[in-house]
C-alpha cells in the first residue's frame, strides 16, 4: 500500500513548473530574435536588389552550385538579342521582387555562408519601365562572365515573340525582312503590255520595290526611336 502513497514535494512541483517555463520562453525568445534578424536580412536583401550595390562577383561554393543554374554572359546574350530582352542591372526593375526570390537568395547566403549582390534581371524592356512582368530571370555574378540564376517568376513569354522580334535582332536579319517583302511585292504585281516589253522589268519592279519598302521601314523604325536588339540587350536607355 505503501509503494501506491507516492509523496509529492510541492517546492520540487514549483521548480519544474518554473524551470519548463523558463525553457519555453527561452525558446520563444530565440525563435523571435531569430525571425527578427531574418526580417530585418530580407529587408537589406530587398533593398539591395532595388538599390544596387556595385558588387561584381560573388564567392560561392561550387560544389553546393547547380549546374543548370549557371549560365555565361555570351549565353545570356544570345537570348536577349533572339527574344529583345534586356540584361541590367536590378535596380531598373519596376516589376516588383517577390518574396519567393528574397527566400531563395536567403536559401543561398545560409547555404554558402556569404551576402549576395550584383544582381541583374534579364526581362522584357517594358519590365524596366513598368509595373508588369512578363518571365523576369533574376542572375547574381560568381566570376569569369558567368552568373548564376537565383530565382525565375512571373509568366512564360509567347512562344510566338522570337519570330516577331527576329527581324529587329540586326541590320542582316531586317534586310533579309524587306527583301521578302519585296519578293512579295513584285510577285502581286500584275503584268502590263509595258513590262512586258521591257527586258527584266521584274528585277526592276523589284529593285524598285526593295528601295521603297527598305527605305520607309528604315525610315519609321529610326523614327520611331528604335534600335536593333544587339544593341540594346544591355542598354541602361529606355528609347530604343
Amino acid at each position: 500500500m505503501n509503494l501506491l502513497r507516492k509523496t509529492i514535494n510541492l517546492h520540487t512541483e514549483l521548480l519544474e513548473i518554473r524551470n519548463k517555463q523558463l525553457a519555453e520562453n527561452q525558446i520563444l525568445e530565440r525563435v523571435s530574435e531569430i525571425l527578427n534578424e531574418n526580417a530585418v536580412r530580407r529587408a537589406e536583401i530587398l533593398k539591395a536588389i532595388e538599390s544596387g550595390d556595385g558588387v561584381s562577383e560573388n564567392h560561392l561554393e561550387f560544389d553546393l552550385l547547380e549546374t543548370g543554374r549557371i549560365f555565361h554572359l555570351d549565353q545570356i546574350r544570345k537570348i536577349c538579342i533572339d527574344y529583345r530582352l534586356r540584361f541590367l542591372e536590378s535596380k531598373y526593375f519596376k516589376g516588383g521582387i517577390p518574396e519567393e526570390a528574397i527566400t531563395q537568395i536567403s536559401m543561398l547566403e545560409n547555404d554558402h555562408a556569404t551576402n549576395l549582390g550584383g544582381f541583374r534581371i534579364v526581362a522584357p524592356t517594358k519590365t524596366f519601365q513598368l509595373k508588369n512582368f512578363n518571365d523576369p530571370l533574376l542572375f547574381a555574378p560568381i566570376g569569369n562572365g558567368y552568373y548564376y540564376l537565383v530565382h525565375k517568376w512571373g509568366n512564360d513569354l509567347d512562344s510566338w515573340r522570337k519570330i516577331w522580334v527576329w527581324p529587329f535582332r540586326n541590320l542582316i536579319t531586317f534586310t533579309l525582312l524587306t527583301i521578302a517583302i519585296s519578293f512579295l511585292v513584285t510577285w502581286v504585281t500584275p503584268e502590263t503590255n509595258l513590262s512586258k516589253s521591257v527586258p527584266m522589268a521584274g528585277t526592276i519592279i523589284f529593285l524598285f520595290a526593295f528601295k521603297s519598302v527598305f527605305a520607309v521601314t528604315m525610315y519609321s523604325f529610326f523614327m520611331l526611336g528604335k534600335k536593333f536588339n544587339c544593341s540594346i540587350w544591355n542598354s541602361e536607355y529606355f528609347n530604343d
